[in-house]
């Protein structure tokens, strides 16, 4: 097992800042909040956190809106709050891992305010700048990913300037090498720091087609799915050159020793696998969405995207997993509280680095916002797209704001946030909190789990996803069951009998005897086989 590094071994934990722990009583998370949690975090078995972004911003996309990538947002605290943090977790054993946000600045960064300043400005390739089309309309029919053109018009030179998201995120120009130095210097700055890696936001997306050529549309759209979904990006994302970048950073990367690169990438499977680079030296973890993406849970459909995605792996890529993040619908809302155990059971046994998204642990699930009450720029105009529900506060304990903050909460508390949170769950034996940690727990003291072979096992029942996990002798039979009736299941490919480990349940444990077993409702066990018993 010592030949893995830490980020295939470990667990990552996402942390969205502003929803964490507030240490200063106004509303809105930070620093020093995360910093008296670290102790938490240990607790929980966690390894590494993932932060959203920290930088100074104006928040038009609550800081993926980057207006300074080499200094801390006085909202979330100072650099030197931060190299506490870093020195305080590293202490504990925990790695921090930091957004990093290639692919656009704020249009208040001091690049833009150049680059935009006139047409012969030093920095006016550091973006993209395109003259209106011959009718005098916008330069093509690239469509924002929060809706609308990607083309924003300047009054003072005339021209427009990209922007694949809101307005005031301009687009970075990666085909200047200026610009690639300038953001390399940025990851140089974190690295010396102590970061252990980047999370690397929306990846695909860096580079554009160089003659900015219209989009077709996407013969795969539907009425209802996302409006500015009906294209087929193939000019404006996922260009061939982007793996050069890659390469770039993976090689930078390694210069520093023991870092990770993950990276955002929404790809259909055969698409994201080039992110790992011809040889491997491109990001190291291509974020899976899978997951995430699926719309009807069932047994099935799940054993598919795992045996597809594992069979697409190049040889030697390491697999990885997700469930929830900022920028989706909670687990616990997408498929049901009573299901979200039974995905927490699939997500920190499958093969690969596990990302959990905070709260997640304790089941935490979407809060219904009022519309006056937005603040994603997404969601303002279209409320139905909103990501608000999923960013709302950590819930601490029973107090009225949930031991988030003393102040009004930046957003909305859950309105059962008394049941659900760590202070209660941490003294219920039965609850989500206790579930998860035995889950990391077992993953940690078990190689089968942590960097074992997956192999799907034919369960005798269409209910029933099963697969085994082995290393070097251990086998750990996973069995799910996706019905809401009890179903039995056949695991005689577990030689016979064994041990169980864990149930979602958390109350069945001891010698299982060959043959049939019964799965209740949403049940998931864990059975060390008689190969070797512990």
């Amino acid at each position: 097992m010592d030949d893995k590094k830490w980020w295939q071994k470990g667990v990552v934990y996402q942390i969205y800042p502003r929803s964490f722990a507030d240490s200063e009583g106004n509303g809105t998370g930070d620093l020093r909040g995360v910093i008296s949690r670290l102790d938490y975090l240990e607790w929980l078995g966690i390894d590494a956190i993932w932060f959203s972004p920290i930088y100074p911003s104006p928040m038009a996309d609550f800081g993926y809106d980057v207006s300074n990538y080499t200094d801390v947002h006085p909202m979330f605290g100072t650099l030197e709050d931060f190299d506490e943090l870093v020195e305080e977790a590293h202490r504990r054993g925990l790695r921090v891992i930091l957004d990093f946000v290639p692919n656009h600045t704020s249009d208040e960064h001091p690049w833009f305010v150049e680059s935009r300043s006139s047409k012969s400005n030093p920095k006016r390739d550091w973006y993209i700048w395109a003259d209106p089309a011959s009718d005098e309309g916008l330069p093509n029919n690239w469509e924002s990913n929060f809706g609308g053109p990607s083309w924003t018009w300047d009054e003072t030179t005339g021209q427009y300037y990209l922007n694949s998201f809101d307005p005031k995120q301009a687009d970075l120009n990666w085909r200047n090498p200026e610009v690639r130095e300038a953001m390399y210097g940025v990851m140089r700055f974190w690295y010396e720091r102590g970061v252990d890696g980047f999370r690397i936001d929306v990846l695909n997306i860096v580079i554009k087609d160089e003659e900015l050529r219209d989009n077709p549309p996407d013969p795969n759209w539907k009425s209802g799915d996302t409006p500015w979904d009906w294209q087929s990006r193939v000019y404006s994302e996922d260009r061939p050159e982007v793996h050069e970048i890659s390469a770039e950073m993976r090689e930078l990367a390694d210069s520093y020793g023991e870092r990770v690169l993950i990276g955002e990438v929404y790809l259909p499977i055969e698409r994201l696998m080039a992110y790992y680079g011809e040889a491997l030296d491109g990001v190291h973890l291509p974020f899976n969405f899978q997951l995430i993406l699926l719309e009807d849970w069932n047994a099935g459909k799940v054993r598919r995207i795992v045996d597809e995605y594992e069979a697409a792996l190049p040889e030697g890529g390491w697999p990885n997993w997700v469930l929830g993040n900022h920028d989706n619908s909670r687990v616990a809302s997408r498929i049901s509280p009573e299901r979200a155990r039974l995905a927490q059971m699939l997500l920190l046994t499958l093969r690969g680095t596990p990302t959990v998204y905070y709260g997640d642990e304790i089941g935490m699930h979407d809060v219904e916002i009022s519309e006056h009450l937005i603040v994603d720029p997404r969601g303002k105009d279209q409320p139905e797209f909103s990501r608000d529900p999923a960013r709302t506060p950590m819930q601490w304990d029973d107090s009225p704001n949930a031991g988030f903050t003393t102040g009004d909460p930046w957003l909305p508390i859950a309105g059962d946030h008394a049941k659900i949170n760590v202070a209660v769950q941490s003294e219920e034996p039965g609850s989500m909190l206790a579930f998860f940690r035995s889950l990391i727990r077992l993953r940690k003291k078990s190689p089968a789990l942590s960097v074992g072979s997956y192999t799907a096992i034919e369960a005798g029942n269409d209910a029933i996803f099963a697969y085994m996990r082995e290393h070097e002798g251990q086998q750990i039979v996973v069995a799910l069951n996706f019905s809401e009736q009890t179903t039995r299941v056949d695991l005689t490919t577990a030689k016979g009998g064994g041990k169980i480990l864990c149930s979602t349940h958390l109350d069945r444990t001891g010698a299982l005897e060959p043959g049939q077993l019964e799965l209740r409702p949403y049940e998931g066990l864990m059975v060390l086989t008689d190969s070797e018993k512990a």
